[in-house]
């Protein structure tokens, strides 16, 4: 049988926060444990926020080598000399963001709990997929990324494939054999030290393997 590799680190920043606190936090994060790639997401639409936010976060990531892609904002992609872009609207917008950041950018797409949507996405040359969310919240309309579409998706496809939202540590214990990568955002923000909090969650993925 063919050995599981472990699935890597894909971390999402808060939706709101003080760059000068968090970006001393995300040095922390970041040496704590092996990132495969970073998503600035923002509510914010100021775009001087933004930009500000995403200038310094980018010399964080790529001082360490750690891909970073920004949330929806195709057009700052180039501007910011970021990898990519992650699109939350499924397969519609993956080819406008491929013709315009070009092959070797990354381009993901979150699909919610839809397979179809990303098959879809995945031929339209997806380098991820991220279905969610995993875990249970009373956000949204309360659908779920089930384990079954996970297991399905890693036999079947072979698109990398991203578990995020609402991770608990069993959904990491379950998931660990049949997905790619884990979206850890809220995960370790919310918690009193998220550095130590990622340690802990990269053991828990370990073991379950």
């Amino acid at each position: 049988m063919a050995e599981v590799e472990q699935p890597q680190i894909y971390l999402i920043t808060p939706s709101e926060f003080e760059l000068s606190v968090f970006s001393s936090q995300l040095v922390r994060v970041l040496d704590s444990a092996d990132i495969a790639c970073l998503r600035l997401t923002m509510a914010t639409q100021d775009e001087d926020r933004i930009l500000r936010a995403a200038d310094a976060i980018r010399e964080i990531t790529h001082a360490r080598d750690i891909a970073m892609v920004i949330d929806s904002h195709i057009m700052m992609v180039e501007r910011l000399g970021l990898d990519g872009v992650h699109l939350t609207d499924g397969a519609r917008s993956l080819r406008k963001a491929r013709d315009e950041l070009g092959a070797d950018a990354i381009v993901g797409s979150y699909c919610g709990q839809s397979r179809h949507e990303g098959i879809n996405a995945g031929e339209a040359n997806a380098d991820y997929i991220s279905f969610g969310p995993v875990g249970a919240s009373s956000l949204g309309d309360g659908e779920r990324a089930e384990a079954e579409l996970f297991q399905w998706w890693s036999e079947m496809i072979e698109v990398p494939v991203v578990a995020e939202g609402h991770l608990s540590d069993n959904d990491l214990r379950s998931l660990a054999p049949i997905t790619d990568f884990f979206g850890i955002g809220d995960e370790i923000w919310s918690s009193d030290d998220a550095a130590s909090r990622l340690t802990e969650i990269s053991k828990i993925v370990s073991s379950a393997l």
